[in-house]
């Protein structure tokens, strides 16, 4: 007969292997190929930074600027990560033991993280304060064709990966990674102005920026970032709605 496996152990197995336990160390750079890598993250930072905060301020009625204005953003994070160095998509325990791409792994994190911030949509429709900069961000995201859109944000979800939890995170110390890549991220998206946005950045940031440390590449945390954005997109507003 088996052994049965409880919850709590099969849940506590489950973020070991997902978040804890790297699969594999970090293969160093040469001096020369770091420096390197850090000049063109830095610049690249600069300019998604900025480009971020001018996008994000585009009048929604103004559709395709706004749409062209992302697709800059999005385009800055993948063309600097491409230029920085190598990026990687990395490698996750499987359940045999072995190795696999985590892709399952990455689809059960991104589902966790969307019933966590589903939940706080509660809380959320009932506090006018906190409900409008999310009405903001969910006018510019449903102006507009909605294909387009959700083309858009999935893009988008893994040019930032590339970027922060693939360049960036590749030319911070090791001991570092993690917790720089954290406030690398929040910092860009606080020139943003709005703080809803700026907690789903630091909540999402702290999960995928667990995921590269273990895995070792960017495949993980796209799949998880894309799987909460797109979820985003196409869940919340109809559930705000309800709650009102």
């Amino acid at each position: 007969m088996s052994r049965l496996i409880s919850p709590v152990a099969e849940v506590r197995a489950f973020a070991t292997a997902a978040l804890r336990d790297p699969v594999v160390p970090a293969t160093p750079e040469s001096p020369a190929a770091q420096r390197r890598r850090r000049v063109v993250v830095l610049v690249s930072l600069l300019l998604g930074s900025l480009g971020l905060g001018l996008a994000l301020r585009v009048p929604p009625e103004q559709v395709q600027l706004f749409t062209l204005a992302n697709v800059g953003v999005l385009a800055i994070w993948a063309l600097g990560a491409l230029a920085s160095g190598p990026i990687h998509l990395g490698h996750a325990h499987s359940r045999a033991g072995g190795l696999s791409r985590g892709i399952v792994q990455s689809l059960a994190l991104g589902a966790l993280l969307v019933a966590l911030f589903l939940v706080g949509a509660v809380g959320v429709a009932a506090v006018p304060v906190l409900a409008r900069p999310v009405d903001g961000l969910l006018e510019h995201a449903h102006t507009g064709q909605l294909g387009v859109v959700a083309l858009v944000t999935a893009a988008s979800g893994v040019a930032e990966e590339m970027f922060f939890r693939g360049a960036l995170f590749a030319a911070l110390p090791a001991r570092y990674a993690v917790a720089g890549s954290l406030v690398a991220y929040t910092l860009t998206v606080l020139g943003t102005g709005n703080p809803m946005l700026v907690l789903a950045a630091a909540l999402l940031g702290l999960l995928t920026g667990l995921q590269r440390r273990v895995t070792g590449g960017v495949l993980g945390p796209a799949i998880t970032h894309v799987v909460w954005s797109m979820s985003m997109l196409f869940l919340l507003p109809p559930i705000l709605d309800a709650l009102r």
